[in-house]
């Protein structure tokens, strides 16, 4: 068997960019049109490429298209844009990855390469409950969804009452922006007060369009082509009542994609990126962060986007500005 290093040579590069989505797929049109032959590592193995779009099918918020776009479809126009400008697509995933020399050595499962900067643009995994009628090919994105701001204006979710589970600010957050557009907004938490900060659960407290469901847990959804009802559980009582309901939002949180990162640059205590403020840079020269990876307040296909552009226009100045490029 031949050594790692033959069997998996190093390739080089000018600028390579961890993670697609958004913010990956706008580094790679901007970095490859300021013609720095960007190599993009989509992902593969640890799910489809294109981040949290690939399972929304309507997007009504993005900027250019007034009736709305599927996520799929707006996730394949970005990614036909790079490939367009010449961006090198790798259908593969970054395992691990070495800054503390430069060039920078980026190891995929299939591929590798030696890259003078980095992007790094892998997003979050919106957390869920494991709740039956709530998961892949039942009734997610059919009335259940981890975005409010997103998804809540959306007409299935208009006029109906809605249930948003968790008790923290983002919570508070979430059901607040819904009460726009619901009939009524249940919280649902498992305890007997909420965890969000005293001013939240105030804002949630007077709302006349909030109730909480106190001490409390969802234990079913069901519907037909989308959710109808939601059977709740009293986690003191044992009791279960059903409810009729147009949709399900989880608030439990988001879990940013950089474990593999090993803690090779400055994260926030939340295991988000830290990056200098108005800028995409972190702690590391030439590595750069984008989209969800390194925001945790805004969140949105359209803040991901600009934030990739922001990294691939830093990229370029700071590689031109060391002589790296020309």
């Amino acid at each position: 068997m031949a050594p790692p290093e033959q069997a998996n040579p190093r390739e080089k590069a000018n600028l390579v960019i961890i993670g697609s989505g958004p913010a990956g797929y706008t580094a790679a049109i901007y970095a490859a049109r300021a013609n720095l032959k960007p190599i993009l590592y989509e992902g593969f193995f640890s799910g489809p490429s294109g981040g949290q779009l690939m399972t929304t099918t309507d997007v009504e918020n993005y900027p250019g298209f007034p009736e709305g776009i599927s996520g799929p479809e707006l996730v394949d126009n970005f990614r036909k844009q790079a490939i367009r400008f010449g961006t090198v697509m790798l259908q593969d995933d970054v395992e691990e990855v070495d800054f503390s020399v430069h060039p920078f050595v980026i190891k995929g499962k299939n591929h590798a390469h030696e890259a003078l900067s980095v992007i790094i643009s892998t997003g979050a995994t919106a957390n869920r409950l494991d709740i039956p009628g709530t998961r892949d090919n039942e009734f997610w994105q059919k009335g259940v969804t981890a975005c409010a701001v997103c998804d809540g204006a959306m007409p299935i979710f208009r006029g109906r009452d809605l249930f948003v589970i968790g008790g923290g600010d983002s919570a508070v957050e979430e059901a607040t922006f819904l009460t726009k557009f619901a009939n009524i907004v249940y919280m649902v938490h498992r305890r007997d007060a909420l965890r969000a900060s005293k001013i939240m659960q105030q804002r949630a407290l007077n709302h006349p369009k909030i109730k909480i469901l106190w001490d409390s847990e969802m234990v079913r959804v069901t519907g037909d082509t989308l959710v109808r009802e939601v059977v709740i559980k009293n986690v003191k009582t044992k009791v279960e009542t059903t409810h009729p309901a147009g949709g399900v939002f989880f608030a439990v949180g988001h879990t940013p994609n950089t474990k593999f990162l090993k803690g090779q640059i400055e994260l926030h205590d939340n295991q988000y990126i830290k990056v200098v403020p108005g800028t995409s840079q972190t702690s590391v020269s030439l590595v750069y962060a984008a989209g969800d990876a390194q925001d945790h307040v805004y969140r949105q296909a359209v803040t991901a986007a600009g934030s990739g552009c922001m990294a691939a226009i830093e990229a370029e100045r700071e590689l031109s500005a060391k002589g790296f490029v020309k």
